[in-house]
């Protein structure tokens, strides 16, 4: 039997505009998603990619359908169950790095570890393994504020696979870097992911990182058209 690590069944998500028009974000999404895959999802902008990333994490619910994560329908556990599936079961990485900038690397990194009550000790030890692993060992106790925009970048991504998820979703997670850096930062993405048996699906406008994945979906229009 397939281990499922996300599935969309038949989703649809609706927006309410100024004036009563209603916008159709995604319609009629279906899929399954095996664990240990890696998924690019690319399309024009505002086709709905980043809506399909937030429907996944549970920052968003379906107007229609069901997001099964480990075989739990997001729509269906309210918001408090929503936040507990991010914390517990799936990684996050954003455009925009979202980090802290008086704190330092390590303590960025620990902070999905504080919010979730895990022992400090077993946390920080995870912490400073995760970046020695994408070469910031010797920055861990930086500002965040004195890293380049791929150092930190590098440094979300540790956060993001702090507690182990079984997803790891990224949106646009290089968008704001050059091409070198790019191109250095999706690497050890795709790397962390295979060490860390993590699924990962990531939204990018680079047909060049878009081919480093095991499949390319496309959305147009709100539909999702798979290969």
């Amino acid at each position: 039997m397939v281990d499922t690590a996300l599935e969309f069944r038949k989703v649809a998500k609706r927006y309410q505009q100024d004036g009563g028009a209603v916008l159709e974000a995604l319609r009629d999404v279906s899929f399954a998603l095996p664990a240990g895959r890696k998924v690019a999802i690319t399309g024009r902008s505002g086709s709905g990619k980043s809506t399909l990333l937030n429907l996944a994490a549970g920052i968003d619910t379906p107007t229609e359908g069901e997001i099964l994560v480990g075989g739990r329908d997001l729509a269906r556990i309210g918001e408090a169950g929503r936040t507990l599936a991010r914390r517990d079961g799936i990684g996050l990485v954003f455009q925009f790095f979202h980090l802290l900038p008086h704190l330092t690397a390590r303590d960025n990194v620990l902070l999905p570890a504080w919010i979730a009550g895990d022992p400090a000790r077993e946390a920080a030890k995870r912490a400073d393994e995760l970046l020695d692993r994408v070469g910031l060992g010797s920055r861990a106790g930086d500002p965040a504020r004195k890293l380049s925009g791929g150092e930190m970048q590098r440094v979300a991504l540790c956060r993001a696979l702090l507690r182990r998820p079984r997803l790891l979703l990224a949106d646009e997670p290089t968008g704001n870097l050059d091409d070198h850096n790019s191109r250095k930062v999706m690497d050890l993405l795709l790397r962390l992911a295979d060490e860390e048996k993590s699924t990962l699906v990531y939204v990018t406008h680079s047909r060049e990182l878009a081919a480093l994945a095991d499949e390319i979906w496309r959305i147009r229009d709100g539909a999702l058209e798979l290969p």
